[in-house]
């Protein structure tokens, strides 16, 4: 579990299974590469499942069962109704959004995920992480920005159709498609929470589709 919200008057909250208006979500996440390993063993199990995007189907498969455990009503990124996860996660555990689009984490850095959340009719105890400031704030170098080959960073706003152009250049497939995003690598922040070689492999092969 990443973070919890309470929803207050105002909210756009979103709705249970019985149609009322949820009172709190916790965010389902992994940090690191900790979702890879298990994600791993059930693609062996059973290579054929997952369809297109096994990943999301492996997140709903898992994250459906705890829905159902603990009498939530499960939300994901991938699926209508389009929920506000990144504004959830914001609130939920006081993060900002790096050059990249992507929230980075005091500790954690650009090396975490949310997969889902739980939608629940009561509240929660508060839950995330706190501790401290936005890293981006202090960064005066922005190694980030100068580090991607496609100048996807130059703009106002993460590009994604130029990142998605190079991916399919010669050089994009023998560097950001194999080894990682190089602007991603490039930022000091939570680098002990790197994505292992495979992970970083299937989303970026997934990103240049």
């Amino acid at each position: 579990m990443r973070g919890t919200l309470n929803f207050v008057p105002g909210d756009a909250a979103p709705l249970l299974a019985d149609g009322r208006p949820a009172a709190s979500v916790a965010l389902i996440g992994n940090i690191g590469g900790s979702l890879w390993a298990p994600f791993v063993r059930w693609r062996e199990e059973a290579p054929d499942r997952g369809g297109t995007d096994p990943l999301d189907t492996w997140s709903k498969t898992v994250i459906g069962e705890i829905a159902g455990v603990y009498g939530a009503t499960a939300y994901f990124p991938s699926d209508p109704p389009w929920q506000p996860f990144q504004q959830w996660a914001m609130r939920a555990e006081g993060l900002k959004a790096s050059p990249s689009g992507i929230l980075i984490h005091p500790r954690y850095g650009l090396w975490h995920g949310y997969r889902g959340a739980l939608a629940f009719d009561r509240s929660l105890p508060a839950g995330g992480d706190w501790s401290a400031g936005h890293p981006c704030d202090s960064c005066v170098e922005k190694p980030c920005v100068p580090a991607c080959p496609a100048g996807a960073l130059e703009g106002l706003q993460f590009d994604v159709g130029r990142c998605r152009s190079y991916l399919r250049t010669e050089a994009g497939r023998e560097g950001c498609l194999v080894h990682g995003c190089l602007s991603r690598d490039a930022c000091p922040v939570g680098r002990d929470y790197r994505y292992p070689p495979d992970q970083l492999h299937f989303h970026m092969a997934a990103l240049g589709l």
